[in-house]
């Protein structure tokens, strides 16, 4: 059975999309089919797969420069990538999922609607950014809070490029959470912005953080190790130990 936009999600979808419509039109099928019987989406999600999978992501395409590469983290069934990349395709579009079945999915339906300039990459983000691959902006939703996110995505972020984060109402209270994390990855400003306000009845919220050098794996310090009881023990002054010296703790004795 088709999916059908309402009448105002239809004319913004005619705004969004373009000439590109019918892309959009065949995404919104398999998603609200295949997509719901193979787990990609809950069932109830059907319904409103329009205003709020389709159109909801593909506005963040407002906030993004012409002609670079973006790498969706989490993507799942593609969203915010899919979207994005049918509504610009002038992008280059990375979707980055872990789970085998589903980049199978994200592949088939790449496959189907010839969308040229989207890759599929299955990989964790930290792995992806080991690797040294960068992007322009790096997008996500529904993956994590914002601190964890940003510690996944920022790594992968070029300088002066952004992290665009869909989120919802809780956006100005995960971002302030964020803020050691953000410093600590080199962040040189961070907000949060509404997009699709010309066209939607409910703007979506998202959190932009640009990034103020290219982004870097950060190692976490260990913990120190206190010394053990018997080491004090040991010490100058111990029985049997005047006059001799000790090779230091791994050393080789002369």
């Amino acid at each position: 059975m088709p999916v059908e936009p309402t009448e105002a999600e239809a004319a913004a979808a005619r705004t969004v999309f373009g000439p590109r419509l019918d892309l959009a039109h065949a995404y919104a099928q398999a998603l609200a089919t295949a997509g719901v019987e193979r787990g990609l989406i809950g069932p109830r999600e059907a319904e409103r797969i329009w205003e709020r999978h389709l159109l909801n992501c593909a506005v963040l395409q407002e906030l993004i420069p012409a002609d670079v590469e973006v790498g969706d983290v989490g993507s799942g069934a593609g969203l915010p990538g899919i979207p994005v990349a049918i509504a610009r395709p002038d992008l280059t579009v990375y979707l980055i999922e872990p789970m085998l079945r589903r980049t199978t999915w994200l592949r088939e339906i790449v496959a189907e609607l010839e969308l040229s300039n989207v890759e599929i990459i299955r990989g964790k983000a930290h792995i992806v950014a080991e690797s040294g691959q960068h992007f322009d902006v790096v997008t996500s939703r529904a993956v994590a809070a914002l601190p964890t996110l940003a510690e996944w995505s920022m790594p992968l972020v070029r300088k002066d490029g952004q992290l665009m984060a869909i989120k919802g109402d809780t956006a100005q209270e995960e971002l302030t959470a964020a803020g050691e994390v953000l410093a600590a990855y080199g962040a040189a400003s961070s907000e949060v912005v509404h997009c699709g306000e010309a066209v939607l009845g409910t703007p979506t919220t998202a959190v932009r953080i640009v990034a103020g050098r290219t982004g870097q794996v950060l190692k976490k310090k260990k913990a120190a190790t206190p010394p053990s009881k018997s080491a004090g023990a040991g010490g100058a002054g111990g029985a049997g130990g005047a006059g001799k010296k000790r090779a230091p703790s791994g050393g080789r004795r002369r």
